[in-house]
């Protein structure tokens, strides 16, 4: 077997940058203050909020309160942040055989949408749209 390592968090993290970085203008401009980071799994409040059978069980995560929950002007008192789990994602790339990017591009592109408060399918209609 070769001696090949996973990608690390900062690996991630980079893939991440690039694919927000992808994103059309419109849409980054809204999400400009939203903080992104890439843990290797969810912390133990996170598993039992989301009642995970396993840590394996999410990609991603948004916490915040979307744009369109949002009321008139008040901001949130939290800032709003996106987590990439490092070891779900990449457990989810070998099982699938995606390519790496795509796989965290996509993780991002979902969790964004939630900020907006978008659908799965508006999601996808996103994705669609953005240059491999």
């Amino acid at each position: 077997m070769p001696d090949i390592l996973a990608p690390t968090l900062e690996q991630i993290e980079a893939l991440a940058q690039a694919a927000f970085d992808s994103l059309p203008e419109h849409f980054v401009r809204n999400v400009k203050d939203v903080l992104i980071r890439v843990e290797e799994f969810p912390d133990a409040e996170t598993e039992r909020e989301m009642e995970l059978d396993s840590p394996f069980d999410i990609l991603g995560l948004y916490r915040g309160s979307s744009i369109a929950g949002r009321e008139g002007s008040n901001p949130s008192p939290f800032p709003d942040m996106i987590h990439l789990y490092r070891r779900p994602i990449l457990d989810y790339w070998c099982e699938t055989g995606e390519e790496l990017a795509h796989v965290v591009r996509h993780v991002l592109i979902h969790e964004i949408g939630h900020h907006f408060g978008l659908s799965d399918d508006d999601m996808e209609a996103i994705e669609r749209q953005m240059p491999d």
